[in-house]
């Protein structure tokens, strides 16, 4: 019988040691470097003699690169994306602390739903949690992938692929500072280049089906600031604050994180017309009128580090390569050139290194990846990316300004998940089997089950919630 959804779910987020080296190709490609190319150097320097990663950005430092416009914004590495940095660099959370990233022990973070506190229970035996910015953990990652004898890292742009009979025979890069393109044979070429990623124009334009493509307009407007952490200002350590849509009230997320090097990055956003700008009075306006006190407390009191950076998504999108009939052989894709979503949920970060397991999952079966399109790997990959559509997406199906694509049955499940998000505020045991959920440790299939959703219509009408 072939597995479930939840089942294969398990397996690739497993945190079990990866199995050793079995070299299956002299090179491999993988056009972008950051977080989801450099886990895919990272799985596949197991199974190539040589792994090149062509990067469009000098990395050099821990600064955002302009390549990742959303950089200096607000990332959550989610439990099971830390599962999958221990899993393929045994000992990374205690390396990062000792680079700098905050450790404040068992002390918890905060999360507000509609102004009201819920629990936020640790499950038990949790390590420490990585909080930092983007540029800070994509760079330690950075260092642990090149520190591999058969893995290096050229700078330059990637301008296509070089094409075979059955497939893709290597990649095409113009080095930086050059005029002439540069071509590279491999075994396999990994697309790693993000939302904007040409991949699908490379296709048809060499006569292969593009993966279909689909969207959700979210209209995501995001505007951060960092500040020295002072703890006569506020003790904040790590808090979430949303508003729900519903009842009059306007969509926002906001979120105040303690990263690395004694500072505070707070993140405010809003939906559609609802536009954060850079002006640091308005922002301070935002966080004190619509956030919890701490927001405004910080806004107001702190000290700014630079000024107030802005960053608009217009939709959350996905390439679905499960679906094209004729694939390459030769090729995959990873991260956000297979989908991204709305930032607020945390998922693009750890659904790049579960794209990893699912690559190393593939490639442990000893595929003849020349010759064999990568099928096995495209449908791993789905089960990950549904897992995340679903739980996003579906959230943002109430949003206002989104007014198509709901699915049949939407208003019952829109009512099962307020119930269980309510039942959430007070129950440990709802609680919990939420959080996994959002924490990408957990199918979104354990919250479908009767016994769930039961136990929360009980204990509504036990006035419980």
């Amino acid at each position: 019988m072939a597995p479930s959804a939840a089942q294969l779910f398990a397996r690739i987020g497993t945190a079990t040691p990866p199995r050793p080296p079995r070299i299956l190709m002299h090179r491999a490609v993988v056009l972008g470097g950051s977080v989801a190319g450099l886990m895919a150097a990272r799985v596949l320097a197991d199974h190539a003699e040589e792994v090149l990663i062509v990067e469009r950005d000098p990395t050099e430092g821990d600064g955002p690169r302009p390549g990742v416009p959303q950089g200096t914004q607000v990332h959550a590495l989610l439990p099971a994306g830390q599962t999958q940095l221990e899993r393929w660099f045994p000992g990374f959370t205690a390396g990062a602390l000792d680079a700098g990233a905050p450790d404040f022990g068992d002390v918890q973070g905060k999360v507000y739903i509609n102004d009201e506190l819920r629990q936020v229970p640790d499950p038990p035996g949790a390590r420490p949690a990585l909080i930092t910015t983007r540029p800070f953990l994509e760079s330690q990652v950075r260092r642990r992938v090149l520190r591999r004898a058969n893995v290096r890292m050229v700078y330059g742009r990637a301008e296509g692929l070089l094409f075979a009979e059955d497939g893709v025979r290597g990649a095409v890069y113009v080095p930086d500072g050059a005029d002439e393109p540069v071509e590279v044979e491999a075994g396999l070429v990994v697309d790693a280049m993000g939302r904007s990623s040409r991949l699908n124009d490379w296709l048809e334009r060499h006569g292969w089906p593009p993966a279909p493509m689909r969207r959700m307009p979210i209209k995501l407007n995001y505007a951060s600031a960092l500040f020295e952490r002072d703890e006569s200002v506020s003790d904040a350590w790590a808090v979430i604050s949303q508003t729900t849509p519903g009842n009059g009230r306007v969509p926002r997320i906001g979120g105040v994180l303690s990263v690395e090097g004694d500072r505070w990055l707070m993140l405010v956003a809003g939906y559609d017309e609802d536009r954060p700008s850079r002006d640091a009075a308005e922002y301070a306006q935002r966080c004190r009128r619509h956030f919890p006190s701490m927001f405004g407390d910080i806004a107001e009191r702190g000290r700014m580090i630079g000024s107030v950076i802005t960053y608009h998504q217009a939709d959350s999108r996905r390439r679905d390569f499960h679906a094209v009939d004729r694939l390459p052989a030769g090729l995959i894709a990873a991260g956000d050139a297979v989908a991204s979503f709305n930032p607020v949920y945390g998922q693009g970060m750890t659904s790049a290194m579960l794209h990893a397991s699912c690559l190393s999952a593939w490639l442990q079966g000893g595929p003849d990846v020349t010759s064999e399109p990568a099928r096995p790997y495209f449908d791993r990959v789905r089960v990950i990316v549904d897992a995340a559509w679903q739980v996003s997406t579906f959230a943002d199906l109430g949003l206002p300004h989104i007014t198509e694509g709901h699915p049949r049955g939407y208003r019952v499940i829109r009512w099962a998940s307020d119930l269980l998000l309510r039942a959430s505020m007070t129950d440990e045991p709802t609680c919990r089997r939420l959080n996994s959920v959002t924490a990408m440790e957990t199918h979104p299939a354990a919250l479908a089950k009767p016994g769930v959703v039961l136990r929360a219509l009980r204990l509504r009408l036990l006035g419980r919630i």
